[in-house]
């Protein structure tokens, strides 16, 4: 099954939308704690989950199958959660269990559950 018109159409929307979840993760986070949703701090906030997320995309080979449930999806957010986290600190940032616990559900449920979505209104597509 494929997701989009085209494979190439399908690839870059997959992945737009993956990296238009995190945004959207870190700019609810952000606003939660009451720090400002300017540019500069959002990306200085998403880069390194957007960095674990390239990774993830590109160590399960995503466009190939961006949609993919069984491997592509969950080690995406794998990927972003185990790498992004570190990365935040590194960076400077703070990543006590509470945050872990939360980026790992925010994450699994929008990386994963756009997957899962896709992968429903295809398969009603296709038995019509």
């Amino acid at each position: 099954m494929r997701f989009g018109s085209s494979p190439a159409r399908s690839i870059v929307s997959a992945a737009a939308l993956d990296a238009l979840l995190i945004i959207v993760f870190v700019m609810l986070g952000r606003r939660s704690h009451a720090e400002g949703n300017d540019l500069l701090g959002i990306l200085g906030t998403a880069w390194p989950f957007l960095a674990g997320a390239a990774i993830g995309w590109l160590v399960t080979l995503a466009w190939r199958n961006p949609v993919a449930l069984r491997w592509t999806g969950p080690l995406i957010w794998l990927s972003t959660v185990v790498l992004g986290l570190p990365l935040r600190v590194l960076a400077g940032g703070e990543a006590p269990l509470s945050f872990v616990l939360v980026t790992a559900g925010v994450l699994a449920l929008f990386l994963i559950g756009w997957r899962a979505l896709a992968l429903l209104v295809m398969m009603r597509r296709a038995r019509r």
